[in-house]
Formats: structure tokens, C-alpha cells, sequence
């Protein structure tokens, strides 16, 4: 699952560990690329009380149809910079998800 042109994604033993960018206040929610080694998250909240973060685990959830349970921010709660651990209840359960966000991605049809 360790892809090399998707540094942002680490495994771990119970699913996998996301690297992001959050910019808040955007127009609306997205993934709009990679920026350097984390991927780029456009949330419609701002940075105040939590609703961001708040947001970006309800996103990625969404993202990788898990619960939102199953989305925990591990760093970076108070930074754009944020590390989400994503926990799965079988192997290779991401792995669809993964291809199409990195099919997308490499064809630009993420900006």
C-alpha cells in the first residue's frame, strides 16, 4: 500500500496515517493537490473553535467511507499541518480509495 508518487499516506498496523494541509475559510471543501509531501485539503470552516478540525476529520471520512469515529487527528491540532490516523477493520480496505485518489491526482483532475 506504501505508495512512492503518494507520500502523504504512511501504513500502519490498524490502517493508515494521512499528512495534510488545511487551508480554512475556503469556498468549499476539496482536495485540491499536494503540497510538498501532504496532501491539500480546502475546508469551508475557519480555525475557530475546532470547526476545522472538526471538518477535516467529517472530509476525510467521507474520503475513505470509514465512520467518523475512525478519522483521529494525532498532530497538529492547533496547525494547517495535521496528521490523521484512519483506522480500518480489514487489510487492504483503503486500497480502492488510495488508487483513485492517486488516479486523480496524477491526471490534474484535483486542482
Amino acid at each position: 500500500m506504501n505508495r512512492p508518487e503518494l507520500p502523504f499516506i504512511t501504513p500502519c498496523t490498524d490502517g493508515l496515517i494521512l499528512s495534510v494541509y488545511v487551508q480554512p475559510r475556503a469556498s468549499r471543501n476539496q482536495i485540491c493537490g499536494m503540497q510538498g509531501e501532504e496532501l491539500k485539503i480546502r475546508l469551508t470552516s475557519p480555525p475557530v473553535d475546532g470547526a476545522a478540525n472538526k471538518l477535516c476529520r467529517e472530509f476525510v471520512a467521507d474520503l475513505f467511507k470509514v465512520a467518523k469515529s475512525s478519522v483521529e487527528i494525532i498532530a497538529g491540532e492547533t496547525s494547517r499541518h495535521k496528521r490523521l490516523r484512519i483506522t480500518g477493520t480489514f487489510p487492504g480496505q483503503f486500497s480502492s480509495h488510495i488508487s483513485a485518489l492517486a488516479e486523480a491526482l496524477d491526471i490534474g483532475h484535483i486542482h
